[in-house]
C-alpha cells in the first residue's frame, strides 16, 4: 500500500520545502521508491531547491486533464521522482485544488512513498494536500506565532482524519524568546520528531541547488534530518558525527 504523507505548516517560511527536499534525497538514497510533490499551486519551490525548475509537464497540466500523472514525473539524479507545478502565472488558470486527490490516484500501487509539499497555511490548497494523504508531518519555527498556526493545521488534520505523526521543530537558534521543547509539545500534544537548528549553510545550499544532506551531510542540520527520515520508515541512517564535535561535547 502506498504511504501518503503531506508536509504541512499553519504559516509560510518556516521551512517545508526544505525538509521535503532533503527528506526525499535521504530516503531515495535508502533505496526507497519515493515520489515527492509540489502541492503548492500557487507559489511553487520544490524544482528550485532540487535544481531543476524547469520542466516540460507540471502537476497543473495533469489538474487541466492536459497530461497523465506519469507524464508529469520525473527522476532526479539522486534516483527520487518528483512532480513538479509549473511557475509560470498562466498555469494558474483553469485549475482547482480540489481536483489534487483525484489527480494523485495514478500514483497508488505504482510507488512506495509519496511526499506532498503542501502550500502553507490553512487554504484550499493546503486542504486538498491534507485531504490527499493519510499520514501528516508537521513543520513550525519555535515562535509563538508559527506554533499556534501549527496546532491548527494539526486540529485540521486530525477532523478530515489524516493521522499527525508528529513536528518538525526548524531553524532552532536557542534565543531566550524561543519556546522551549516542553512548551512546543504541551501547546500541540504531539511529538516533535526533528529539531533543525538554524544554519547558515541551509540557504547556502539552497542558492547552490543542492539539499543540506548533500552539501553537508555531516551538519547538525542533515543529522536531525536523518533522524527524522529514519522515524519515518523505522530503519536507522548511519551518520558520522566530526571529532571536534566529540570533543566539545565530552567537555560541555
Amino acid at each position: 500500500m502506498t504511504r501518503v504523507i503531506s508536509i504541512l505548516s499553519g504559516k509560510g517560511g518556516v521551512g517545508k520545502t526544505f525538509v521535503t527536499a532533503n527528506l526525499g534525497i535521504l530516503l531515495a538514497d535508502l533505496g526507497k521508491d519515493i515520489t515527492i510533490i509540489d502541492g503548492n499551486l500557487t507559489t511553487p519551490n520544490l524544482g528550485l531547491h532540487l535544481g531543476i525548475p524547469l520542466f516540460p509537464k507540471t502537476l497543473h497540466d495533469v489538474l487541466k486533464n492536459k497530461a497523465k500523472i506519469s507524464d508529469a514525473l520525473y527522476e532526479h539524479e539522486s534516483g527520487l521522482k518528483i512532480i513538479p507545478a509549473g511557475i509560470s502565472l498562466n498555469d494558474l488558470r483553469g485549475i482547482d485544488a480540489r481536483d489534487l486527490p483525484s489527480a494523485l490516484l495514478g500514483l497508488l500501487g505504482n510507488t512506495g512513498l509519496v511526499i506532498i509539499d503542501s502550500a502553507a497555511g490553512l487554504g484550499r490548497e493546503a486542504l486538498a494536500a491534507i485531504e490527499s494523504s493519510n499520514e501528516a508531518i508537521i513543520v513550525t519555527n519555535p515562535d509563538l506565532p508559527a506554533v499556534l498556526d501549527a496546532m491548527k493545521a494539526t486540529k485540521l488534520s486530525e477532523k478530515i482524519g489524516t493521522k499527525v505523526l508528529g513536528l518538525v521543530v526548524n531553524r532552532i537558534s536557542n534565543k531566550r524568546h524561543e519556546l522551549s521543547e516542553r512548551e512546543i509539545t504541551e501547546l500541540t500534544e504531539i511529538p516533535i520528531l526533528a529539531k533543525i537548528p538554524e544554519d547558515r549553510s541551509v540557504s547556502k545550499s539552497i542558492a547552490m541547488k543542492t539539499p543540506i544532506t548533500k552539501y553537508k551531510p555531516n551538519s547538525k542540520v542533515s543529522i536531525e534530518l536523518k533522524k527524522l527520515a529514519s522515524a519515518l520508515i523505522g530503519r536507522r541512517i548511519e551518520y558520522s558525527v566530526p571529532w571536534y564535535r566529540r570533543v566539545f561535547s565530552i567537555f560541555r
